[in-house]
Formats: structure tokens, sequence, C-alpha cells
């Protein structure tokens, strides 16, 4: 008898064996929905801050620093401006509409390939306000300067914010500077903060996002993280790889020209990376989110080198690349406007929206199989912006 004949009256060898399977994945498949749903669950409930002592994870943009920030600050401030967690805050003025932000920076080593803490400081700050749909108007800038501090340092560095600042179209027009005693600030520390017009072609808004609109970068990613990582000699790897810093504004205005009115939302993927971002986003507007990997542009270099290192790149940090949503009818127009941009040439539309488990984001892998991007949890590159 061959391996596939049967007798007339009795089931065909392999029956069984195909019964089991099938039951097999249906109990896979029972585990993972029991397994996303306690996640979803998690995931709806604000944050709370039970800590009694703050690491560096609170830094990091992942989940301690959500607890942090909705545990801690924003009942401490509650308020209609905050409470879209955005990365400005909207604010009217004599029937004007605009934007204030600020940032602190604590970057080491304080140069690294293709910036420094001085263009970091400004860009830092005028992207946050360009991503939330305001043209930089003016920053203000505070120095905190460590007792023993190289002069020529300082003046490489402000020699840094005054040409980033020409670049972005915007003056420093306030400051302020403390000294502190010897080993209290690791050499210089820079806090900026921002002020912008809100332009009218823009309606964004965290809690805007619809099942069907698409997730689209501006370009590779984890480019600033990994230029700061190997800048500080810690691994033995030479690479050629630059941060990213740059402002954002010209490519904003770019996308609201073209597809303002479908643009949803915008981030500039900095702490935590794109991943931080889309669960961000997930979470604020109460949708799920897909992504390809295989359609995340990531340069060759960065690959290698967090791939070396055990490290992501969806959670690399980004100095000069933002993630946009937009209509899906948009999509095309979009991705082709950020191509059009310098630094833009590899912007890609990376996933879509969906409504199936809202707060989670998941990654559909480059093998076929699919995994959850949850927060970041811990701080793998400190001390990056």
């Amino acid at each position: 008898m061959r391996p596939d004949d049967s007798d007339a009256g009795g089931a065909a060898p392999g029956a069984n064996g195909d019964d089991s399977e099938s039951s097999e994945r249906a109990g896979r498949t029972d585990r993972r929905e029991k397994i996303l749903g306690i996640i979803e669950t998690a995931r709806a409930k604000q944050g709370k801050f039970k800590d009694t002592q703050i690491t560096m994870s609170h830094g990091a943009g992942g989940k301690a620093t959500q607890s942090l920030i909705e545990g801690l600050l924003v009942p401490a401030f509650d308020n209609e401006q905050l409470a879209p967690l955005g990365d400005a805050g909207a604010f009217d003025a004599d029937h004007t509409g605009l934007a204030m932000t600020m940032d602190s920076f604590v970057v080491s080593p304080l140069r690294f390939p293709g910036g420094s803490i001085g263009d970091l400081a400004v860009n830092g700050t005028v992207n946050d306000l360009a991503v939330s749909g305001a043209k930089p108007l003016a920053l203000t800038l505070a120095l905190i300067l460590e007792e023993g501090l190289d002069t020529d340092i300082l003046r490489y560095e402000i020699a840094a914010v005054a040409a980033a600042a020409a670049t972005a179209g915007v003056n420093v027009i306030s400051g302020d500077t403390k000294v502190v005693e010897r080993g209290l600030a690791d050499s210089l520390y820079m806090c900026t903060a921002g002020v912008g017009m809100r332009d009218p072609r823009a309606t964004l808004s965290t809690r805007a996002l619809r099942p069907g609109d698409r997730a689209i970068v501006s370009g590779s990613i984890g480019e600033h993280g990994t230029a700061i990582m190997l800048a500080r000699g810690e691994f033995e790897l030479d690479a050629d790889i630059e941060s990213d810093t740059c402002s954002l504004w010209p490519v904003v205005d770019a996308l609201l020209e073209e597809v303002g009115p479908d643009l949803r939302c915008m981030r500039d993927a900095t702490r935590g990376g794109v991943a931080s971002v889309m669960n961000e986003l997930a979470r604020a507007s109460s949708v799920a989110m897909v992504v390809r990997e295989r359609d995340v542009p990531v340069d060759p270099t960065v690959a290698g080198a967090s791939d070396i290192l055990g490290i992501d790149p969806m959670y690399v940090a980004n100095e000069g690349k933002l993630v946009a949503f937009v209509a899906p009818e948009a999509s095309e127009r979009a991705v082709q406007t950020l191509r059009s941009m310098p630094g833009c040439e590899r912007a890609a539309e990376i996933g879509e929206v969906t409504d199936e488990r809202a707060g989670l984001v998941i990654m559909e892998t480059a093998f076929g199989g699919k995994r959850t991007v949850d927060l970041l949890v811990g701080d793998p590159l400190p001390r990056i912006c």
C-alpha cells in the first residue's frame, strides 16, 4: 500500500495529524489573542508614578518617562493646553495662534559627527514647533556652565548656536547663564525655549488618527543615536555615521502646502525613536498601528552597528526626521513631496492605522511573522540629546 492509500471505511493516515496541527495553530492564536488583550487593557490605563528614585530610564522616552509624565507632571499642571501631550503647547494671544516649547540638552560628548550640542539645542527646539504646525519665530537660551570649562569650547558652541539659528530663521532673543561647581555639570548643559506662530494650513492633533491613515517617515532612521554612541568610543566599531540634526521647518512647510488638510499629526522621532512616537500616538488616538519592517528605511551602516550591539533602530533617536500620519489618499503625494526635500530622499510609507487593538503597534517582520513593538524599557543609549 502506498503511503497516501487508505482503507475504504477508515480515515486516511495523516488526517489525525492534520487535526492536531490545526488544534495547535488554534491554540497559539488563542494564546496570542489573550496576550494582546492583556496588553491592550494595560495600555488603556493612565500611567502611575510609583518609583522611589529617578533613574536614567526616566529620560529615555519609554515606559519610565511615560509614568513620570502621566503619573506626576500632568496631574500637577492639569490644563487644556498640556492635555494633548504634543511636542509644543498651543495657545492664543490677541487672536494670534501661537505655540511654545522648551527642551534641555545634556548630550555627551559635546561634539559628535554631524553636529554638536549647540546646533542640537536649536534644531531640537525649532523641530518641536515645526511638527506641531507652527513656524518657529524666536528662541531663548540658558547655559549651565561647569567651573573649569575651557572657554574655547564655549565659544565654539555659541558659534554653533548662532549658525543653526540663522539657518532655521530664528533669533535668540533672551537667555540666562549659571555656573556650577566643578564636577556638577559635565562641562556644559543648554536649555532652550521656543515660540512659533501656528500655521493656518495645519489642523494637527495627537488624537486625530483614524483607521486607514498611513504612517510615513521622512528618511532613514537611527543615525543620530548611533553617531553619538560611536563617538563615545565605548565600542570597537569603525563606521562612518553622522547625526541627522537639522531644522525640519522647510520639510513641514512643504508637507502643509501639498497635503495640509489630509495631514493628521506629526512628531519628530527623538528619544525612543520611531517606535516610541508610534506607541504614543496609537495610545493618544485609541487606535492600533501596523508597521512593515521591510519598508522602514535604515542605512546599512546603522543597521549593521545596531545588529552588532543588539539594538533595534526603531528605538534609536533621530534629530532630523519626522513621522507623519496622513489620510490614505494623500500618502503618495506626501512621500513624493518629502523625497523632493534635501535629506528626505529616502522618505517612505511604513505602515497604517487600524482599529484592531487600541494602543498596540504591531510589526510585520521581514521574515513574515508579527511582533509587538512596545514602548522602550530601560535606556540603551543614555545622554543622546
